[in-house]
């Protein structure tokens, strides 16, 4: 299955972005899935202020990263990344099931 996360890390640390999409990348090589690509677009406004560990984040730095892997790979995808302090929000969508749905889809991630 194909899948998208987006990942929203504090401002100003390009290397903590690296090092994320870096360990979420060797989570899903480990377990046998394939990385289609990841893409940088940079620090934008958050829509609304973020809390976390006591601190409001009006702005994050935004990474896509997209895979294929089995749902299994995914949960302990999600896992790992709830316990990481440095990443402000995520979320993973599932983009396709089937091979004839996700078959055209480029691992980067256009913005506009």
């Amino acid at each position: 299955m194909l899948y998208e996360m987006i990942g929203v890390v504090r401002p100003g640390r390009l290397f903590e972005v690296k090092e994320i999409a870096k360990t979420a990348g060797k989570i899903v090589l480990e377990a046998q899935g394939v990385v289609r690509g990841v893409t940088n677009w940079g620090t934008f406004l958050l829509p609304k202020p973020a809390r976390k560990l006591q601190t409001t984040h009006n702005v994050g730095h935004h990474f896509i990263l997209r895979f294929d892997a089995s749902a299994h790979t995914q949960h302990s995808l999600r896992r790992t990344m709830s316990l990481d302090p440095r990443l402000i929000r995520y979320s993973i969508v599932k983009m396709g099931t089937k091979f004839e749905e996700v078959k055209d889809i480029s691992g980067q991630a256009k913005f506009r």
